[in-house]
């Protein structure tokens, strides 16, 4: 079937060049001043991960929106509040998932100090770009596919609300869902100076030391400890190298914890670093490499313990993701716009657990941004909205048509 998938959509890039559809982008460019509206909405309800009163405010948002086009709305009970499943039923054959997640990485009282504004053709606010632009697109999307119910069998909506915290109240539904579909379109950001879409994302790892050390009077008698923040920071020293030293790896050292009185040698440290790979296997060779590192120990006494693990896995494009992507950017000329396509990401996103599903997956159709996670700099490009919810629209239609 995937085979059969890519062949139908590289066949629908070579054959129908140059035919948009004027009716859909009519109706898409109406759309902008509601999407504008919609992103006010969303950005004025807070949902830093785990913010439970807000995620459930979302929650309830997303589904009486849904609703209110048709779709019918589940809510699944996640990580840290309802992940959002919203499905429209057609008379055509194909199915399609519309993926996005509605938190973000900005603790409750961020708004009060970065409140939603427009300047010219830019909004900002927290968690704007990453990814509630991406949510805005999918509730205007499915209100759009409401109104073409031939055109597909099912469009599902899946929003979820742990995206930034790992998907661990999600990743399963993400995974279970994409393969009842044919396809799935990822709605996190593209950047606003050049729109892209990406050929893989980064999988999230992490490294985690604990380093045992002995307790002493750090005047009277220092030496008779064993300084465990001291082969912290030789570790953090002597591993920097490894950042980069493989295409797409990379290795940052985050979090350091130890003593808790000036006037003690530490006894205890923690270690964590922050781990980007785009295979496995780079990761088997970077802990090959760290442990290595960690037992050239600077305090011989000292005991260390060294834990990788694998956390969000990366995603990497297959032949049905790459036709998907062709077909996505002939459809992006057919208006008279362009986009490139980026071969990494330094970012993980969900796009990962879809793909495990075996599915066809297209990652980057939210809206153009930039700024993520920095607050009050983080914006979204609002000129883009008809073009970007053309895109999905006719591309989810395309993809569900491609399936006869």
């Amino acid at each position: 079937m995937k085979a059969a998938f890519a062949a139908a959509l590289l066949l629908c890039s070579a054959v129908a060049q140059g035919a948009p559809d004027d009716a859909l982008l009519a109706a898409a460019t109406a759309e902008q001043a509601a999407v504008v509206h919609t992103l006010q909405q969303l950005v004025e309800v807070e949902t830093g991960g785990g913010d439970a009163e807000g995620l459930a405010a979302m929650a309830a948002l997303l589904q009486a929106r849904l609703e209110a086009v048709g779709a019918q709305v589940q809510r699944h009970r996640g990580a840290g509040g309802d992940n959002v499943l919203a499905t429209l039923r057609g008379s055509g054959r194909g199915r399609v998932l519309l993926l996005a997640h509605a938190d973000t990485v900005y603790p409750r009282g961020t708004l009060a100090r970065a409140a939603f504004r427009i300047d010219g053709v830019r909004a900002f606010g927290p968690g704007i770009a990453d990814a509630k632009g991406g949510v805005a697109l999918v509730l205007h999307a499915m209100k759009l596919l409401a109104q073409r119910p031939g055109g597909y069998a099912q469009v599902t909506a899946l929003i979820n609300n742990d995206e930034e915290r790992g998907s661990s109240g999600s990743r399963e539904l993400i995974r279970q869902q994409a393969g009842l579909h044919d396809a799935v379109l990822s709605f996190e950001p593209t950047l606003s100076l050049r729109e892209s879409f990406v050929r893989g994302t980064s999988g999230v790892g992490r490294v985690q030391v604990r380093i045992r050390g002995r307790a002493a009077h750090a005047g009277a008698a220092p030496q008779a400890g064993v300084n465990a923040l001291l082969e912290a920071a030789d570790l953090v020293l002597r591993t920097q190298d490894l950042d980069n030293f493989l295409p797409g790896l990379r290795l940052n050292w985050t979090l350091m914890q130890a003593g808790a009185v000036s006037n003690i040698i530490p006894e205890e440290a923690t270690l964590s670093a922050d781990v980007r790979y785009a295979r496995p296997e780079d990761l088997a060779v970077l802990e090959q490499a760290l442990r290595e590192r960690a037992a050239r120990q600077r305090l011989p006494q000292a005991q260390l313990e060294l834990r990788v693990s694998p956390g969000r896995p990366a995603f990497n494009a297959d032949g049905g993701s790459e036709a998907l992507m062709q077909r996505a950017m002939a459809l992006y000329r057919e208006i008279g716009a362009d986009i490139v396509v980026l071969e990494r990401g330094g970012g993980g996103t969900d796009a990962a657990y879809a793909a495990q599903a075996g599915r066809p997956v297209l990652e980057s159709l939210g809206l153009p941004g930039f700024g993520y996670h920095t607050g009050q700099a983080e914006y979204v490009m609002l000129d883009a909205i008809p073009r970007r919810l053309y895109l999905a629209v006719k591309l989810a239609l395309e993809v569900a048509a491609g399936l006869h």
